[in-house]
């Protein structure tokens, strides 16, 4: 008789593969509350929440979040809007090249990032562009049109072609089939792709120093505190921010696409 259960062996796999990849995101979390501010003991010698108000009065935390967030911010509205432009002719015209150009746009994430980086960077200079929040966000752009190409693309191959006929066979213009009947189809997908632009901008750190000039992200603020390390402690409380910020983004887009396998308007 055919069971459902996986067997015991796959469950203890399962089990120490999660515990691999979370436990030293615990670990972090329970370093942001130890008194010890030099270095790393286990057990932690005791437990504060001191890291926390310190953390708070630090200027240069904040000045490193609020231009993470601003960077996120407009890299994800840049890359939903060439990103979806981008899903939208590849996935429902025919024209010479369509293929080359949908690697051609899948290809900023496949790189390694030292080599986006180096690139940029290479870029700026012959362009005589002086290093700023604006090359920051060019360089975020790069790769997150490719996450929000991805997830519209799948998308606008799921909705039936059928939908887009019948709404101009009815006197809809463009835009309007585009409002009513394209968009509501792909909504979700949009969002769940900028959510994890989001995410992935927020905490990048290799094209970021590239592109960064003289100023720092919170990612580029970590990596220099861990290398010259005061008050550590802070250090971790600013890596739970970091995780609980991309987390949750990934979270919702994780619940917004699943169970999306059907065609919109099949069969009718």
């Amino acid at each position: 008789m055919h069971s459902d259960r996986a067997p015991f062996g796959l469950k203890i796999a399962a089990i120490a593969g999660l515990a691999f990849m979370h436990l030293p995101l615990l670990l972090i979390f329970v370093y942001a509350f130890t008194t010890e501010d030099k270095s790393y003991q286990w057990p932690p010698p005791g437990l504060t929440l001191e890291w926390f108000a310190v953390t708070w009065a630090r200027e240069d935390v904040w000045e490193a979040l609020s231009l993470s967030v601003k960077v996120a911010s407009i890299s994800t509205v840049i890359a939903l809007i060439l990103g979806t432009l981008c899903a939208a002719a590849i996935s429902r015209t025919r024209f010479f090249g369509r293929e080359a150009v949908s690697l051609m746009v899948i290809l900023p994430i496949a790189l390694p990032g030292i080599i986006t980086g180096i690139s940029l960077r290479s870029a700026f200079n012959l362009a005589d562009i002086p290093f700023s929040f604006w090359t920051i966000v060019l360089g975020h752009a790069t790769f997150c049109v490719v996450v929000v190409y991805n997830n519209a693309v799948a998308r606008f191959r799921r909705v039936s072609g059928s939908l887009v006929e019948a709404s101009m066979d009815l006197g809809a213009n463009s835009f309007q089939t585009f409002r009513h009947v394209i968009l509501p189809n792909i909504a979700t997908a949009l969002l769940a792709g900028g959510m994890l632009a989001f995410a992935l901008s927020f905490d990048e750190v290799i094209v970021t120093t590239f592109t960064a000039g003289q100023q720092q992200t919170l990612p580029i603020w970590m990596l220099e505190e861990l290398v010259r390390p005061r008050q550590r402690p802070v250090t971790n409380v600013v890596a739970m921010i970091v995780v609980m910020v991309t987390f949750l983004p990934i979270l919702g887009a994780y619940y917004l696409t699943r169970g999306t396998d059907s065609v919109a308007g099949q069969g009718k």
